[in-house]
């Protein structure tokens, strides 16, 4: 295969007549591209140019080459400012995998806005609580809860910070009472998801001094986290969410966090993908616009 240095050298060559002439413009020695043309003809078989102490010409075999070779480094530079100027636009496909309740309940309007700031890109959104596996589906990025079992994934912070809280509706407070210490979560009923392969039935908490635990129990539980919010806010039991999913229905009134001076487990948002390559620059602006979005609402938390 020819090289494209090779080309190069050859065209500016026969442009300049000279071969040290077109080896001081490419910042090469002499040697490298004597070196290089005696490469380019071997590859081709022919003889491109006659050189001598004082001259240098092209060969019949050259001349009828040299077009060929300057429509070859023609095409290549414009793939290359093709390729460049996509890397500079967001546009094309961004195939992302979310949690449900997140997916559905958060993400959904901020995409909504970043396709309006960008409307020659195009969203393939999946929402499900299972481990996507990066290598075999149709996915570029996914949005996931706590630290990736899989060390060879990328994974990005797009809130590092976010914790869970428990939290039920006015409706089931006025009915069942509001816990006031954290073994009366016994008393309750406690809404369940799966968390992995597993039923999410151990809460932990920290008070300060010590890590805490808990074993709860309850009447319902769901693979779909959005189903367990809606439970409670149905009134159903007190359920164990992450703030991000219920910062909204809080600052509705639709829901209310209980024990508030527990510090809660923490429930990272990574972005996952991977490879490195795939962080083309949606993604990264994506990554950019969550991260805001989602500072805000921790914010609203502490406040």
């Amino acid at each position: 295969m020819l090289r494209f240095d090779d080309l190069q050298l050859f065209v500016r060559a026969a442009d300049l007549g000279s071969l040290s002439a077109a080896a001081r413009v490419m910042d090469m020695s002499p040697a490298v591209a004597s070196a290089a043309l005696k490469r380019i003809e071997a590859q081709l078989g022919v003889r491109l140019l006659a050189r001598s102490t004082r001259s240098l010409r092209l060969t019949a075999e050259g001349q009828g080459f040299l077009d060929y070779a300057r429509a070859s480094l023609s095409s290549l530079d414009e793939g290359r400012r093709l390729l460049a100027r996509g890397q500079e636009q967001v546009s094309g496909v961004l195939q992302l995998s979310a949690p449900s309740d997140f997916g559905r309940n958060v993400l959904l309007p901020w995409l909504d806005e970043f396709q309006r700031e960008h409307p020659q890109l195009t969203v393939r959104l999946l929402l499900g609580d299972r481990i996507v596996d990066l290598f075999r589906q149709p996915v570029d990025i996914a949005l996931r809860y706590g630290e990736p079992e899989d060390s060879s994934l990328v994974a990005l912070p797009v809130a590092r910070d976010n914790r869970r809280v428990l939290c039920a509706s006015p409706d089931y407070l006025a009915r069942k009472g509001e816990p006031r210490q954290l073994e009366h979560l016994l008393q309750h009923n406690c809404l369940l998801f799966m968390l992995g392969t597993r039923v999410h039935d151990h809460w932990q908490f920290h008070d300060g001094k010590r890590e805490l635990g808990l074993t709860v129990s309850g009447d319902r539980f769901s693979d779909d986290a959005d189903v367990v919010r809606l439970w409670a806010v149905a009134g159903a039991g007190i359920a164990y969410k992450s703030w991000l999913d219920v910062a909204g229905d809080v600052q509705a009134g639709r829901l209310k966090v209980l024990l508030p001076e527990l510090e809660c487990e923490r429930a990272p948002l990574n972005m996952l993908c991977a490879h490195r390559a795939q962080l083309s620059k949606p993604v990264n602006l994506l990554r950019d616009m969550l991260s805001e979005r989602c500072a805000t609402l921790s914010e609203a938390r502490n406040t």
